[in-house]
């Protein structure tokens, strides 16, 4: 059986952590290299670094930055935000990435996934997809959930998945932020839709979350952020809870 997977996120800028991380022993809280070892010591099985910096400028920023992340951490991560060309892709596998992840660029240009699966691999190729449930159906958002579309949650998925996709990182704007729970009904509908892993995403609040989303959301992976940079769910503590409910954890 296949081990679930617990995912923290760091949102990027400038080469730098944002959405300040409040880990007490950290001399630089806003260096992602520190943060990602603290992590991978923790017991974190992947990390994926979001970069929100939308310049050209920040770029080779963020090449820098997963130069450095690679050569001190030893868990696979995957780098996403503005990504959208297979020399961008071909950089950022180059300095150590082990995954990249599309959401936008995809959406606007489909055949990206199939571009870069044939390129890379099937295996380093992540589309993100943002949704929300408007009136019982689930459309996919853009621009980091700010613009709407027409286009249906499970149809893109199935879509992305065909031309290639490896994972589905699948964020809940309904749920994101809410601290309320994971959108375990869509996340389960999309894995019985699906044969690639679903990453769950928006709406960590407590460890009971993560048991619900794996059990009944069926995610392979659970992604999350502030619980876990203010500490407020302590990965290993997680790990042993996961592994009470005869979850199947790394420990």
């Amino acid at each position: 059986m296949l081990t679930k997977r617990i995912i923290p996120c760091l949102d990027i800028k400038n080469g730098r952590t944002v959405k300040g991380v409040n880990f007490v022993d950290l001399r630089d809280a806003g260096d992602p290299v520190e943060l990602a070892k603290q992590y991978a010591d923790m017991g974190a099985d992947e990390l994926v670094f979001l970069d929100i910096s939308a310049t050209l400028e920040a770029r080779a920023t963020t090449l820098d930055m997963v130069l450095h992340v690679a050569e001190q951490v030893n868990i696979p991560f995957t780098v996403g935000g503005g990504i959208s060309s297979v020399e961008h892709v071909d950089a950022l596998l180059h300095c150590g990435a082990d995954k990249v992840s599309i959401n936008s660029s995809a959406v606007k240009r489909p055949e990206l996934v199939n571009e870069l699966a044939d390129k890379f691999g099937s295996q380093c190729v992540v589309v993100a997809i943002d949704a929300k449930e408007v009136n019982g159906n689930w459309k996919v958002h853009l621009a980091g959930g700010s613009i709407p579309t027409d286009i249906d949650l499970f149809e893109w998925a199935k879509e992305v998945e065909q031309r290639g996709a490896g994972e589905i990182l699948f964020t809940s704007m309904n749920h994101d932020g809410t601290k309320n729970g994971f959108a375990n009904e869509a996340l389960a509908k999309l894995s019985t839709l699906l044969n690639i892993p679903i990453i769950a995403s928006g709406g960590a609040g407590n460890v009971q979350h993560f048991v619900d989303t794996f059990k009944d959301g069926k995610a392979d992976a659970a992604l999350a952020a502030s619980v876990f940079h203010f500490g407020e769910i302590p990965i290993p503590e997680l790990k042993k809870e996961l592994k009470k409910h005869n979850i199947e954890v790394r420990l």
